[in-house]
């Protein structure tokens, strides 16, 4: 495992990117002066972006359903819990955008190659807001097993 957002793994099954860079920014406002140097004062900190670049192989990686899956996530417009391999707690990022370029096609038209370029930002305030949300997706998980789970007992029984 790579990376997990949410419940999708990044992994070379998935989605391998080959670089995950990140971008933090932080405010700082500045007031002119006569004859000074302006001063500055730290407003707080700004964006936090990670950018994942990668290519699929199908024939040995992810291909179009693992962006799938992230493109439906992203549809969602909800934040999700960035978790590195290492065990490293990013915080809480939206899928902000998902850019893909296929090549090499197959006869069918399917692509051998996907490069793709997806755009995370962090949306959260604290870790409380995260585990927050992290509860309701435990939620919404155990209420969906459940349902399934009531939906094949009750199929067995028709």
């Amino acid at each position: 495992m790579m990376l997990t957002l949410g419940l999708f793994v990044f992994q070379r099954q998935t989605l391998p990117y080959q670089t995950l860079k990140q971008n933090l920014d932080y405010n700082w406002s500045s007031n002119n002066r006569i004859g000074q140097r302006a001063a500055y004062q730290f407003l707080g900190v700004g964006d936090d972006n990670i950018i994942l670049d990668g290519v699929l192989v199908p024939e040995i990686t992810g291909g179009p359903l693992s962006l799938l899956a992230l493109k439906t996530m992203a549809e969602q417009g909800k934040a999700w819990p960035l978790i590195g391999g290492d065990g490293a707690i990013y915080g809480m990022y939206a899928v902000k955008s998902i850019n893909q370029t296929q090549s090499i096609f197959f006869a069918n038209g399917s692509a051998r190659q996907i490069n793709f370029t997806m755009n995370l930002i962090r949306v959260d305030e604290s870790l409380s807001a995260m585990f927050g949300d992290l509860q309701q997706q435990a939620k919404d998980m155990v209420n969906k097993a459940i349902k399934l789970g009531q939906e094949t007992a009750g199929g067995l029984f028709s």
